[in-house]
């Protein structure tokens, strides 16, 4: 196994298109890794370079203490796992898995027991003689992943091997993946624009905006302390409430109303400055009337929206004409209509300053 290690890396597409600027990024060995960001970001391009599918325009992608930079894909020792999952259709369920190892011209015994074994450990020892038109997607999804454990690779790379999956399989398999990641301790590097899978399996995450990286991090540290207001926006079933806020000593005007500074924001602001307050709507606690009859810390307004998240209802207040969600359990909903108040937590309140968190 091998870390990956990213050096000043920057692809240019002709026509000037920076698709990635001058990215730098560890990946230690063993470690699953998620690149998550909207649709051009660069997070694919990003993957197809550090297999060599694109060439880097500048910097450096290191593979365990090897400089791959110029070396062509097949040399880096790293295995793929494409959205579509690249199966030959006129081939079996074993000369897909044995594919790569037929290329790097393993006798064929070999390679059909190598086959063999990757296929039972995933459950597909029935299904060897099928062919992929012939298999679900789940099943498909499988046979692409008992490939590149067929090839024994330094580092996995996986370009949204989910999307194809309807919504159930999609939550089997993401556990069945990350699993499987654990018990085999290999590098992994997972392409998503679904952040629940991001947020869900990785050890480490990247969000990615316009060929930058704008925070690395752990899933808790990106959901619960976005770097900037891009990450608090972008990160999250429901939205980050993003306010303009104006300081006045120890509180915040915000939409009409005044709530505490945040505890990480204590003592850094100064009076009159105009900051973004943040706070998700998992934190903001609504209730028909303030706590203890008082408002104090809390924002007043009309419910607007009530929609059903399951177990829990996600409620739109209009604020004097500004938008603020809450998520409240399932039971304690209110009607549409009804006036209400959401009361943000302190210590999970963010302030951003020119669109970066402010904090200690």
């Amino acid at each position: 196994m091998a870390a990956i290690e990213l050096r000043r890396l920057t692809k240019v597409y002709p026509g000037g298109v920076k698709a990635l600027d001058a990215l730098d990024l560890v990946i230690p060995d063993g470690e699953f890794f998620a690149l998550l960001g909207p649709s051009g970001c660069g997070k694919t391009t990003l993957l197809r370079t550090i297999a060599g599918l694109e060439t880097a325009t500048g910097g450096a992608v290191v593979i365990g203490d090897r400089d791959v930079t110029s070396v062509q894909p097949g040399g880096r020792d790293i295995a793929m796992v494409f959205q579509d999952y690249a199966l030959f259709p006129h081939m079996d369920v074993t000369d897909n898995v044995a594919y790569p190892l037929r290329i790097k011209k393993v006798a064929k015994a070999e390679r059909h027991r190598r086959a063999g074994e990757v296929a039972a450990r995933l459950g597909l020892e029935h299904l060897m003689d099928r062919r992929p038109g012939q298999l679900s997607g789940g099943q498909q999804q499988r046979v692409a992943l008992a490939r590149v454990m067929a090839t024994q690779a330094q580092a996995f790379l996986f370009d949204e091997p989910l999307s194809n999956l309807d919504a159930r399989l999609r939550l089997e398999a993401r556990t069945f993946l990350k699993k499987l990641q654990r018990e085999l301790g290999v590098t992994t590097v997972f392409v998503t624009h679904d952040q629940a899978e991001a947020l869900a399996m990785a050890d480490r995450m990247a969000v990615m905006e316009a060929g930058v990286i704008r925070q690395i991090g752990t899933p808790a540290e990106v959901f619960q302390r976005p770097a900037n207001t891009f990450v608090a926006g972008f990160i999250g079933s429901t939205p980050m409430n993003l306010l303009d806020a104006v300081v006045r000593g120890d509180t915040l005007e915000v939409a009409g109303s005044a709530v505490p500074v945040p505890d990480s924001a204590a003592g850094l602001l100064a009076d009159g400055e105009k900051v973004v307050y943040g706070v998700r709507p998992e934190y903001n606690a609504y209730a028909p009337k303030p706590a203890e009859g008082s408002s104090e810390g809390a924002l007043a307004g009309k419910v607007v929206i009530v929609e059903n998240l399951g177990a829990s209802h996600l409620v739109t207040l209009d604020v004097n004409d500004v938008t603020v969600q809450a998520v409240v359990p399932e039971g304690s909903e209110p009607a549409v209509g009804d006036d209400g108040f959401a009361a943000p937590r302190r210590d999970r309140a963010l302030v951003y300053r020119d669109g970066e968190l402010v904090t200690r």
